[in-house]
């Protein structure tokens, strides 16, 4: 990061690619051929600094849930969302990553110096478990290359041939394979199947998962130093098996009828009726489809039928499922979108500031038993940057108290019929945040 003038510029160098972010992805992509044709669409960049590999990879198709937590480098995730690019605030520490199992296709490590041999392999385990059967582990910096790096280090060459033992060892128990290593940038692969998960002894180490909890849950879970197995159930949850980016957008995929509520059908039907509604968005919100909007929010979702609905906009959608409501995060994630699931009585991973657009689609009906409106619309309030949008759509009661509420922050609302003007069951609010600084003394 430098700082010219009034702005800060991203030139896209790090401490792993000194030449800049497009020759360390162009390196990549010629270990890993399928960043290029669309087999990887889905990535996981843990400990992403700025995220300049993850808004490299928007460039070339492919979507990156970038995490870091805010420690020494204090507002790393700030900078990457002010940039326009997808990122939370996040951890693997103790308890589950907010994501589905089987999510991503490929998941990335650049010197985020994760021990990830330590406790018995568990945050390797842990991205395991988000990892799609047939996805690559990227990893880049110690102890990768030690021979040549070691003395930059600030170690010894034999502690770091050590760690790399230890990696390349915790990962052959975990039945991955190495795929490629060159330079500094070093691939594995798991596995497609379960014929080596089915070959392991019963005592060997990590051990498999027992199914006393489903690998999907991802809400105030414990991680476990253990093997989550993909289930057998599935033919094309694979990296590979799958439809390549963008086929696989608008393709019911094998999950969208494994939870409650879920259906081929009502996927499809979902597709289609979202396309309709973002039309008459934009005639409510004109800023839709222009650059003054790119970071959006569906806070609601079931299917991502908005964020499908958006992919040809200039813009990214983090779609939320609700903890409490039907797991269909694996749905999204199987479409090549990406999301997190959120319970809205607590506040959101983020800084404040950071979105553009907020959509809210029944979110109140389903959880005002829970949750106090007054107390999730400030939180909306604080993650919305001023003069961002919310469009919101519920029951006419939840929208008038909406308004009314929303006119006290100083947020600039009306009402308007849905998109079906027979449609008495669900009303919208229009708002926008105003941009307004307290009095002077």
């Amino acid at each position: 990061m430098q700082k010219e003038g009034e702005k800060f510029i991203f030139p896209g160098g790090g401490t792993m690619f000194p030449k800049g972010v497009d020759d360390y992805l162009n390196k990549m992509e010629e270990l890993i051929p399928g960043m290029k044709d669309g087999t990887v669409r889905t990535a996981l960049d843990t400990g992403c600094g700025v995220a300049s590999w993850g808004g490299a990879l928007l460039d070339r198709g492919i979507l990156t849930m970038s995490l870091a937590p805010r420690d020494n480098h204090e507002a790393q995730v700030q900078f990457a969302l002010e940039r326009g690019i997808p990122a939370m605030l996040g951890i693997i520490s103790t308890q589950r990553l907010p994501y589905p199992a089987n999510a991503f296709d490929m998941a990335h490590c650049s010197r985020c110096l994760i021990p990830w041999t330590d406790h018995g392999g568990v945050f390797l385990l842990e991205v395991d478990r988000v990892l799609r059967p047939g996805g690559f582990w990227v990893l880049s910096g110690p102890p990768v290359n030690y021979e040549n790096h070691w003395k930059g280090w600030d170690t010894t060459e034999e502690k770091e041939k050590q760690d790399l033992e230890k990696i390349q060892d915790l990962l052959e128990s975990m039945c991955y394979k190495q795929y490629a290593m060159k330079g500094d940038i070093a691939v594995w692969q798991k596995p497609l199947d379960d014929t080596c998960y089915s070959g392991r002894s019963e005592d060997a180490v990590p051990p498999i998962c027992d199914d006393s909890i489903n690998p999907d849950a991802a809400w105030y879970v414990p991680m476990r130093p253990c093997i989550a197995r993909p289930s057998p159930d599935f033919e094309h949850l694979g990296v590979g098996q799958m439809l390549k980016w963008p086929d696989r957008l608008t393709e019911a995929p094998e999950r969208s009828h494994m939870f409650s509520g879920g259906s081929e059908a009502s996927f499809r039907k979902d597709t289609q009726m979202w396309k309709g509604v973002l039309k008459y968005y934009k005639t409510l919100v004109p800023a839709l489809g222009t650059n003054k909007i790119r970071n959006v929010m569906d806070m609601n979702t079931k299917y991502g039928g908005l964020a499908a609905a958006m992919v040809k906009h200039p813009v990214w959608v983090m779609n939320v499922v609700s903890s409490y409501a039907a797991n269909s995060i694996g749905v999204i994630y199987d479409r090549g979108l990406i999301g997190t699931v959120n319970d809205w009585c607590e506040a959101f991973s983020t800084y404040p500031r950071t979105y553009d657009l907020l959509h809210v689609d029944g979110l109140f009906t389903a959880e005002s038993h829970r949750c106090d409106m007054k107390f999730v619309l400030l939180e909306m309030d604080r993650i919305l940057r001023p003069e961002g949008y919310i469009i919101m759509r519920d029951a006419p009661n939840f929208v008038q108290n909406a308004k009314i509420l929303g006119e006290a922050m100083r947020w600039k609302c009306s009402v308007h019929p849905t998109e079906d003007s027979l449609n008495k069951m669900e009303r919208l609010l229009i708002c926008q945040k105003l941009f307004w600084k307290s009095a002077q003394e």
